[in-house]
């Protein structure tokens, strides 16, 4: 597979990074030669200084051969323009562009971006709030991923240094409650992503993702020792974009909302803008306001201001002063493991929801979606199981599947299947895989055509 990417920021440098990591041709354009020098000295990818909307420099790319351009400069004109130029140029390539404006999509003419020359169109910031509403709906998690339409929910879990399951293996933790189907799918231990086998031991810090129909979601939680509590007042820090979406989500659910921020024309706005939120102008890390506005009742508190030292800082201070969970944006992807050191656990990022929505549409296979796990290191993925890949109508123990990945779930109909190693995987299965990076191209293999339909 080629792929052309155009911006070497965060998120174009990150995608280049995994792509060249899965021996994938990549070729990145950025207009800045020392981003371009970092990227050269750091990855195995092409590179070429200029413009992604230039049609000589696209050619010289090799648009005409590439599956796929995707386009995640900071300017939404400059990648609607390069779609748009390498519609003209190369239409069977796939176009994908990160565009945060909304006035592009509010204009009834243009709101089908086919006729912008997409593909495919990622909003950074809706994706952020959508992964906040989730994590909202299950108290207690640091991480809520939802597949297969809402039927398979991951929920991260903190593993505390006095729970019990302290010291169990995987194979304990099935036989520890035979009532239900437990399935850890990943740890995070130590910055590192961890595919359990079934002597692996859960240790006090972990953070596990376990595999839960939504319905089980409590009493998932009850397992793992935790007392879900419904969310009733939220405390949002930051009156942009995404500060707005989540306050109009949360009105209609009858939470208590408080939001902050800083500009009292923004703040004006949002007054008039919202029904039901209290909108505050102020210092989010100012600790009378926040003592003044009762911070200590909050169920949770959640940071999204552009700054994110400044969402640090506020969520210390509201934890310290008693809110019972809080929710820090994070996009530098250097501050992920250094903000867990300080115990901010719950984390969400702009730029890991886009990287996660333009992953779904670069995996071979029927790919319906990819979740990043703690940055780069590994995947949930869901997979269509095809009539021709390698692993249906066998049972699982006879699939030489690589170490480093684990099927998590299978989705067949309405019915969640846990597996085992009798479990036969039929044609049109959802499959959900945890995998560390390096399994990924072996993984992709499995799911895709047999040598023998050929």
């Amino acid at each position: 597979m080629k792929v052309i990417i155009i911006g070497g920021g965060e998120v174009g440098y990150h995608i280049a990074s995994k792509l060249s990591r899965e021996n994938k041709d990549v070729v990145l354009i950025d207009r800045d030669p020392a981003r371009l020098k970092h990227v050269s000295e750091t990855l195995d990818v092409q590179t070429l200084l200029g413009s992604g909307a230039s049609p000589t420099l696209l050619r010289e790319a090799g648009l005409g051969s590439a599956d796929m351009i995707v386009a995640v400069t900071d300017s939404d004109e400059s990648n609607l323009v390069a779609c748009l130029m390498s519609r003209i140029l190369s239409p069977g390539t796939i176009r994908i562009a990160r565009v945060r404006n909304h006035e592009f999509f509010e204009v009834e003419e243009i709101k089908d971006s086919e006729i912008l020359g997409l593909s495919l169109v990622i909003n950074p910031e809706v994706e952020m709030a959508k992964t906040i509403l989730r994590l909202l709906e299950v108290p207690g998690a640091v991480d809520v991923i939802d597949f297969a339409d809402g039927r398979v929910r991951l929920v991260g879990l903190k593993i505390n240094p006095g729970s019990r399951l302290v010291g169990l293996t995987m194979i304990d933790l099935r036989k520890l409650d035979t009532s239900r189907q437990i399935l850890i799918g990943a740890i995070y231990r130590d910055n590192e992503v961890i595919i359990p086998h079934g002597r692996t031991e859960i240790q006090a810090g972990d953070l596990v993702y376990v595999v839960a129909h939504p319905s089980q979601i409590e009493e998932t939680l009850h397992f793992f020792g935790l007392t879900p509590a419904p969310v009733r007042f939220a405390f949002i820090v930051g009156g942009g974009h995404v500060g707005a979406l989540l306050a109009k989500a949360l009105e209609p659910k009858g939470i208590k909302i408080k939001l902050i921020d800083r500009n009292p024309e923004r703040c004006l706005e949002l007054s008039q803008d919202l029904n039901k939120t209290v909108v505050l102008c102020g210092d989010g890390t100012d600790q009378a306001l926040l003592e003044e506005e009762n911070v200590a009742d909050a169920d949770v508190f959640i940071a999204l201001t552009n700054d994110e030292e400044e969402n640090v800082l506020s969520c210390l201070l509201a934890r310290r002063l008693g809110a019972r969970q809080t929710i820090t944006r994070i996009n530098k992807f250097a501050y992920v493991p250094l903000v867990s050191t300080i115990g901010l656990e719950t984390m969400v990022s702009s730029r890991l929801s886009a990287i996660s929505a333009i992953l779904r549409n670069i995996r071979r296979g029927k790919v319906v979606s990819v979740a990043a796990i703690k940055g780069e290191d590994a995947e949930a993925i869901e997979f269509v199981a095809l009539q021709t890949s390698d692993i249906v109508n066998r049972p699982l123990h006879q699939i030489k599947f690589p170490r480093q990945a684990l099927i998590a779930a299978l989705v067949r109909g309405d019915e969640v299947i846990i597996p085992g190693g009798q479990t036969v995987i039929e044609p049109e299965d959802r499959i959900i895989i945890f995998t560390r990076r390096e399994a990924i191209p072996k993984v992709e293999k499995a799911l895709t055509v047999k040598l023998e339909y050929f």
